[in-house]
């Protein structure tokens, strides 16, 4: 279960990349690749680092657009963090 206080990273076998044709960053893992928008990407970019879901949330918000409820990025960066859970590309830690 992914709470504020996880440690997250890039399942051992996921990459994230970029399309050098297209420019669009991927997640790629075996046989199988998703294509990620901006924001996406940033998460999984973060996920690459030693911090906690919490630091990852801060630091989006800091990032987002002035007026963006902190709720909405909340919810919806924890709702993309586990789907990737759920399909196996991220490894989840405690604090």
């Amino acid at each position: 279960m992914i709470d504020r206080s996880s440690r997250l990273r890039l399942a051992r076998q996921v990459r994230l990349k970029a399309d050098p044709r297209s420019g669009k960053h991927l997640l790629l893992y075996p046989e199988r690749g998703l294509e990620l928008n901006e924001i996406a990407a940033r998460v999984a970019a973060l996920c690459t680092e030693e911090i906690t879901v919490g630091e990852i949330l801060d630091r989006l918000a800091e990032a987002a657009a002035a007026g963006t409820p902190r709720e909405r990025i909340d919810g919806e960066v924890l709702e993309f963090l586990r789907a990737l859970e759920a399909r196996g590309l991220l490894t989840v830690g405690g604090a």
